[in-house]
This record gives C-alpha cells, sequence and structure tokens, in this order.
C-alpha cells in the first residue's frame, strides 16, 4: 500500500486554478506532524525542481510566488498546492514529498 496518496491533478486553462493533495495515509499522526514536506514538479526533458515546501515556515521558487500556497492540515494528514493564475510553463508531473516519502506523481497540463 502506497505511503503517500496524491489527488487532483488534471487539465486546466491559463489563468484557473487547480489544486493538488497528497495524504500520507500511512503515517501516523505524530510524524506527520514534524515531517518536513514539499512539492517538486519536473516537466519533460528538465530535472526535478522544488515548488514549495512547508515545515516550520513556508518557501516558495520564485516562478510560483504569489500564485501557489502550500498548507497542511495535521488532521488530516495531508499535504496541499493551491496552484492558481497557472501559466503554460507549470505543465509538469508533481511529486509530493513527505519526508522520507514520495508520491507517485500527478499530472498536471496547462493549455494556453
Amino acid at each position: 500500500q502506497k505511503q503517500l496518496v496524491e489527488s487532483g491533478g488534471g487539465s486546466v486553462r491559463a489563468g484557473g486554478s487547480l489544486t493538488l493533495s497528497c495524504r500520507a495515509q500511512r503515517m501516523i499522526l505524530s510524524t506527520f506532524r514534524g515531517a518536513s514536506m514539499g512539492w517538486y514538479r519536473q516537466a519533460p526533458g528538465k530535472e526535478r525542481e522544488l515548488v514549495a515546501s512547508i515545515s516550520e515556515g513556508t518557501t516558495y521558487a520564485d516562478f510560483v510566488k504569489g500564485r501557489f500556497t502550500i498548507s497542511r492540515d495535521n488532521g488530516r494528514r495531508t499535504v496541499y498546492l493551491q496552484m492558481n493564475s497557472v501559466e503554460p510553463e507549470d505543465t509538469a508531473t508533481y511529486y509530493c514529498n513527505v519526508q522520507p516519502y514520495w508520491g507517485q506523481g500527478i499530472l498536471v497540463t496547462v493549455s494556453s
């Protein structure tokens, strides 16, 4: 059974919004509370890159600042990525990381 289950990907038009979710279904609550977590993405032909991370605070890649928001719900053992004002350049497979685990990846396609 998978450690992390991602959902919410799909196709969206430029300027639209999408919310990604990642649930750590097998992680005990105390471990989740103390874990650092983040969202990464990998576009075709490119390396995987950090999009946003959250532990005690949040950090964002410059290319998503002001557009994306990372948040967590410890009670639901879930980390979210709210994506607003998406651009075609945001097209990629997005990966959730709740240390030390990785999600399987979820595709986001933004059309112009």
